[in-house]
This record gives C-alpha cells, sequence and structure tokens, in this order.
C-alpha cells in the first residue's frame, strides 16, 4: 500500500528534481505494480521508458483535502537490473497560480510511491519511498503552468543528492477518482506566416489545449523558442495581450543531433505559435501540435442543413475539450484557468450530452464539497487557488445543479446521495445570508465593480464595457434561491427523504418572489421567470421576451446566466420560431458572428473581436471559453427533441421542433441503453421525422403522443 510509503524531499537547485531508486530483483517477476503521487505533477520512467500515458498526474484537486494517486502495472517493464526515476515539476500545486494559498504552494515538492512486485515462486517485495532514495536536478530547468516550460537537453546528468522525510500527511491521499488526462490529436500547422511586423508563426488552424512536439536536427546548444496566441489582431500579427501576466512559452536549448521533446509540466492553450527563435536548418512545418485534455467518451452528434451552425457545434465541442483539463476551467491560456463554478453549472447539461461526464464530474464535485465552507457557501472557483471569499448566485449553485443534472442524464442516485447533505448546505446559507426572508437580498454595491453577486455577467444590456449585466442581482440570487431549493427538494425526494420542510420553503420562495418582482426588464429577468417557474403571467411574458427580441433586431441581449435558458424558455412557451431565429442569426450579437470571424472554439464575448477589428479589452478577452455553447443542450433536448423520459434514459421523450430556417437536423444521443437517434428533415410533402430509439419512448410531433417500445419510428408531420 502507498500509505505504507514516506514522503520524501530533496534540495535540488536550479531545476526541477528527479527521485530515483536502483535495485536488483531476486528472481522472475510475476506482477509488478506502482503506486505514486507527488506535490506538483510528475511523470514516472522505469528502466528508461516511460510509465503509463496519464499526462499531468496527479491531476487538480483541493489539495489540502484531497491528493489523487496512481496504480500502473509495470511487469513488462521490469528488468534484473532496475532504476526507477520520477521527475516532478510544479504543476498547479506550487505555480504561481496557488500562490494566494500558502498552505498548498507552500509545501515542499515532494513524492510518494511504492512497487510491488510478486515473483513467481509467490515471494513478494515492496519498493517504497525513503530516505535511501536519491534526488538530483533535471534537465527541466522550470515548468509553470501559467508561464510554460523551459528544458536543456544540452546539460550532463545531474549529480545525485540524499532524500530527506518530508511532514506531510497521507491522510489527504485518495486513489485516482477522476478520468486520466492523456494525449488526443496530434495537429500539423497549416501554414507558416510571416506578418507585417516580421513574426514567423504557424497557424494549426484549431485553437487547442496542450503543447508542440519538436522533431528537428540541430547543433548543441542552439534554442528553439515559441510563444503562444489565439489570434491575430485586425493587422495580422501575432497577438497574445489577453493572456495577461502569463508568459505561455516553450523553451528547448537542443544537444548535438536529433532532437525530440515536449513538455512535460504544463500546458498551454493556442492556435498560433510565434517563432521567437529555432534553429537555422530546421524546419517548422515538422513541429505538431498534441491536444491533452481528460479522456471521455463520445456520446452525442449533430449535424444541421448549416454547415456554419455545425462549425459552431464544432467549436462548443473544442471548448469543452480543451477546458476539461480534469477540471472545469474557464479558459485554457491565460493568467486563470480556473474551475469556475459558473461557467461549469450552465454548461453541465450541454457537456453530458456532448460526452459522457459522469466520471469527471464526479471527481470535481468532491472538491467541490473538500472547498465548501463551514457556512455552507462554495466558493467561486475549485479548486479555491486564488482564496476568493463570498459566494456568487449561479455559481455556487453548482453544487445543485450538476448533481441533479448527473442524476438525470445518469440515473445513478449515488451522485445525489454523496451530494446532498452539500446541496443542503448551500440553500441554508442563502436563507441565513439574506436581509428579506424568502429572497436572497444583499446590500446594494452595484456602484462597485466587484459585487457580492456577479450576476448576468457579460450580457449586453449594460454599458459597453461592463462585465455585469443590466438584469438585478437580488432578481438573479432569488431566482435561482428558488431553483435550488426545488433541485433539493427533488433530490431529496428520490432519494426517499421527508422533504416537507423544504417543499414549504420553496413554496415560500416563489410566492414571495411572484410578490416582489412584478414587472421584468431585461431578456434575462424574462428568461429566468418563464424557465424557473416564477410568474403567473406566463403568456404575457413570453410575449415580452419575444418582443424584446424582435425590437432588438432578432437578436440576444443575455449573458452568463440567461443565454444557457434563453432559447428554452421561447421554445417552452410558444415562441420556438424565434428561438430557431436567434440560434441562426449571423449578426452581432449571435453565435454565427463568431464563426462569420474565424472563431473554431467558443468566445468569451460576444463581441470579442468587432466588425471594424477592434478587440475587446485585453484584460478579459478568451477566445476559448465554453459557456455560450450551453445553446447545444436546447439543441439536443429540444430542436431535435432528445430528453430522459425517466432518470438515465430509462424510458425517452423524443420531441422534435419543426423549422423553416433550419431545413435539416439529425443529433444522436448514446445512453446507457443504447443509442437515441432524432432525425428531421423538410420535404416538399411535409416534415419527415426518423426516430430510433433502444427504450420505450413518448414520441410527441406536432403535438400529438405516441407512446412506442423500443425500435425505429417514421412520422409525418405538418409543414413548418
Amino acid at each position: 500500500m502507498i500509505y505504507d510509503a514516506e514522503w520524501i524531499t530533496a534540495e535540488v537547485t536550479g531545476a526541477e528534481p528527479e527521485f530515483i531508486k536502483s535495485f536488483t530483483t531476486e528472481g522472475r517477476v510475476s506482477k509488478a505494480r506502482l503506486s505514486v503521487t507527488a506535490v506538483g505533477v510528475y511523470e514516472a520512467c522505469l528502466n528508461g521508458r516511460r510509465v503509463g500515458d496519464h499526462i499531468l498526474a496527479p491531476g487538480c484537486t483541493a489539495y489540502n483535502k484531497r491528493l489523487q494517486y496512481q496504480e500502473y502495472d509495470v511487469t513488462d517493464m521490469m528488468a534484473d537490473e532496475n532504476t526507477l526515476v520520477i521527475a516532478v515539476g510544479r504543476g498547479w500545486h506550487r505555480s504561481r497560480m496557488s500562490e494566494n494559498r500558502p498552505e498548498i504552494n507552500g509545501r515542499p515538492c515532494a513524492v510518494i510511491a511504492e512497487l510491488s512486485i510478486v515473483y513467481e515462486n509467490g515471494e513478494t517485495e515492496n519498493i517504497r519511498t525513503d530516505e535511501t532514495w536519491l534526488a538530483r536536478a533535471s534537465r527541466t530547468a522550470e515548468s509553470d503552468i501559467w508561464d510554460g516550460e523551459t528544458y536543456d537537453a544540452s546539460l550532463p546528468e545531474g549529480e545525485a543528492v540524499t532524500t530527506t522525510a518530508a511532514e506531510l500527511s497521507k491522510d489527504i491521499l485518495i486513489p485516482q477518482e477522476g478520468e486520466t488526462i492523456c494525449e488526443h490529436e496530434t495537429l500539423a500547422p497549416r501554414t507558416l506566416i510571416v506578418t507585417p511586423k516580421g513574426e514567423r508563426v504557424l497557424d494549426f488552424g484549431q485553437n487547442i489545449t496542450g503543447y508542440v512536439k519538436l522533431d528537428i536536427d540541430a547543433r548543441a546548444g542552439e534554442t528553439v523558442s515559441l510563444s503562444c496566441a489565439e489570434i491575430l489582431d485586425s493587422d495580422g500579427n501575432f497577438y497574445n495581450e489577453n493572456y495577461r501576466s502569463a508568459k505561455s512559452r516553450m523553451k528547448y536549448i537542443c544537444r548535438e543531433g536529433r532532437n525530440v521533446w515536449k513538455p512535460r509540466f504544463t500546458f498551454y492553450g493556442f492556435r498560433y505559435i510565434r517563432l521567437d527563435s529555432f534553429p537555422e536548418n530546421a524546419d517548422p512545418m515538422s513541429f505538431r501540435a498534441v491536444t491533452v485534455y481528460s479522456d471521455m467518451e463520445r456520446t452525442g452528434y449533430i449535424r444541421t442543413s448549416d454547415a456554419r451552425l455545425n462549425r459552431f457545434f464544432e467549436n462548443a465541442l473544442w471548448s469543452q475539450r480543451d477546458n476539461f483539463l480534469d477540471i472545469p476551467t474557464d479558459c485554457p491560456q491565460r493568467d486563470e484557468r480556473m474551475g469556475w463554478t459558473g461557467d461549469a453549472q450552465v454548461f453541465a447539461k450541454t457537456a453530458c450530452y456532448n460526452y459522457n461526464a459522469k466520471k469527471f464530474f464526479e471527481k470535481w464535485l468532491g472538491d467541490v464539497r473538500s472547498e465548501q465552507r463551514g457556512n455552507g457557501s462554495v466558493p467561486d472557483t475549485v479548486p479555491n487557488f486564488w482564496n476568493l471569499g463570498g459566494a456568487s448566485t449561479a455559481w455556487g449553485d453548482v453544487i445543485t445543479v450538476l448533481p441533479w443534472t448527473l442524476y438525470e442524464m445518469y440515473g445513478d442516485s449515488r451522485s445525489l446521495e454523496a451530494n446532498f447533505d452539500a446541496m443542503k448546505r448551500w440553500v441554508d446559507y442563502i436563507t441565513n445570508d439574506t436581509l428579506d426572508e424568502y429572497l436572497w437580498i444583499s446590500p446594494d454595491d452595484s456602484h462597485k465593480q466587484w459585487r457580492k453577486h456577479y450576476g448576468d455577467w457579460l450580457a449586453l444590456d449594460a454599458p459597453y464595457g461592463s462585465y455585469h449585466g443590466s438584469t438585478s442581482d437580488n432578481f438573479v440570487a432569488s431566482a435561482f434561491y428558488a431553483y435550488s431549493t426545488s433541485l433539493l427538494v427533488k433530490a431529496g425526494e428520490a432519494l426517499g427523504k421527508d422533504m416537507t420542510e423544504y417543499r414549504s420553503l420553496y413554496d415560500n420562495i416563489v410566492s414571495k418572489f411572484k410578490e416582489t418582482f412584478t414587472e421584468y426588464k431585461t431578456q434575462t429577468e424574462c428568461v429566468l421567470a418563464l424557465h424557473f417557474g416564477l410568474t403567473d403571467k406566463t403568456a404575457e411574458t413570453a410575449a415580452q421576451l419575444d418582443r424584446m427580441i424582435r425590437e432588438n433586431g432578432t437578436r440576444l441581449e443575455t449573458g452568463f446566466v440567461g443565454t444557457p435558458y434563453l432559447l428554452h424558455a421561447l421554445s417552452d412557451n410558444g415562441f420556438a420560431d424565434t428561438a430557431f431565429d436567434l440560434l441562426l442569426q449571423d449578426k452581432y450579437p449571435s453565435w454565427l458572428y463568431e464563426v462569420d470571424h474565424g472563431a473554431t472554439t467558443v468566445w468569451e464575448h460576444w463581441d470579442g473581436i468587432r466588425d471594424d477589428g477592434v478587440l475587446w479589452s485585453s484584460d478579459m478577452n478568451s477566445y476559448n471559453h465554453y459557456a455560450y455553447g450551453s445553446v447545444m443542450d436546447w439543441v439536443y433536448s429540444k430542436a431535435a427533441g432528445i430528453r430522459p423520459g425517466a432518470p438515465g434514459f430509462e424510458t425517452a421523450v423524443i420531441a422534435p421542433l419543426p423549422s423553416k430556417r433550419l431545413a435539416g437536423l439529425e443529433a444522436e444521443y448514446s445512453t446507457s441503453y443504447g443509442k437515441i437517434i432524432s432525425r428531421r428533415t423538410n420535404t416538399e410533402d411535409g416534415v419527415r421525422y426518423e426516430i430510433e430509439t433502444p427504450v420505450p419512448s413518448k414520441i410527441i410531433i406536432d403535438g400529438a403522443e405516441h407512446d412506442v417500445p423500443a425500435g425505429r419510428y417514421t412520422f409525418w408531420g405538418q409543414r413548418a
């Protein structure tokens, strides 16, 4: 057991350390298994061969309470004479990004490991970390999640030094819970650009998360130095001011002859690579971009008759992959890369349609529970590396929304059981935090740039340059108070608990909300009132929302809070045509506007690049943010109509919507019972619907309901 080993550290200067153990086996090995983790990120090699394919192990967790360890079968790597080397980089644990958490960041670089050997004669041997291990400086001169990695291949092997025991807890060790982080696609550069400034820039054609792999011939001491960017500016020059303080550089100092290298201890977000320096005789077109993200199974596909819409869906998939690197980050490039709870909350349903995200999210929810404070509040980022105080509506609500989403999509009540107490504590926190019973009302700090709540973040109904939309923070907070309480009640009832107290609380919240908020001033206020069932004036509110959109040139004004539910609020209340018109709008602001401006991932701002080429301020302008990709949930569940009839799709509802604007739409979703396919095609004779379902389903076409067993079906509907 790894718990029988000891944490070890060493005084190594000038480079990242490697921990070394040489040993001899005393017979034929039947089985060998390595368990290992580190304070930082590690890469293990046994007899010169890399152990496993897990990138950036042990992953990102709330390190004060949870640190994963990994286990690897290394039987076929064993020899008579063996050397085990564990190289360690700073990772999330000890990088700049966690400097506000000295109790985490201040820990020494350390490893703990056990190699368990079973011989053919039945005898066993355990090689464990202790003070007999040695350490040395590796050739990785430095590594940092934000700043990048420098590797000097020209250096001789470092001199070995002794190790010492590290006073670190083993109580925080947990087995691997999440999906492993792996390499995936390999991309060749599309072109080598010489910019107006004379910069040499490789365009890989796709904004990704990962790093560049080199395979070049060079002279000893020659240097490859690379910088990253997501876009070129309006003049066609390299632009990475939006990375803020993140250096995001790869630097490699060559040895004589062939050099093959890629970073081991960091990741980058980029489409463009500037060649700051590289050997004269090297061919930069031989460089390769390697994508890195959590290893999830693809479960959802959407194909439409609109090529630009298909491109946007592909962008959303890329943004999910790029930001699902062990934690659901907001962006993969700048000096942030944090697990923002609000982004994850709004995208959760889409994430579960696109990929089997159950294991990924359940692991992260363990970190959310670990970071939940004693008063029940949930920080805005998890892990809370920035040591942020407070708790915002729609961000902290991830602790209720995400467990319920996992239950809906996968039907496993264990997600509810594991998180129920945390859900309850969040609702209780709101109940105790408000200035007005049955609402979530906070002191007015609207004059401040950074307020208690993020509100409808980045909505367009406020003055240009504002981060907060015009929707009242108290409106949003009270609406989500109702929503989270309703989910807590549902979760408790699904678990067989008596939820009388919280059902009464929910009824009081809804009643008080209706009494207090009688007029809706923004698109988002209409959306939340409709989607969360907080208005008695449903038809009037839906008509108001439709009118506001039409009077705005059939354009949205919503931000992070309103956008995920906008099309639902329209189509669920008789305005499906408006929902399709918004989906297919290509003027700013819209999803297709980004596509027409060259996006290959989803932007943080609707106007990340304006028509006149002006870029949003560099202080917060990511071109790889998945939040607005949450519209895919509506396409899967409403436009194509695929949604669970019972948790986990034990039964299904398939209710596709017709549209004149979108002539064809096909979606498929792989459940644990099999694949559901919904295909709609507009023809001269009407609308043809082809449905395939592996479970008993309710198929709804033009309002007519058909209860059917598993099978394939064709229906004809009226012309859209």
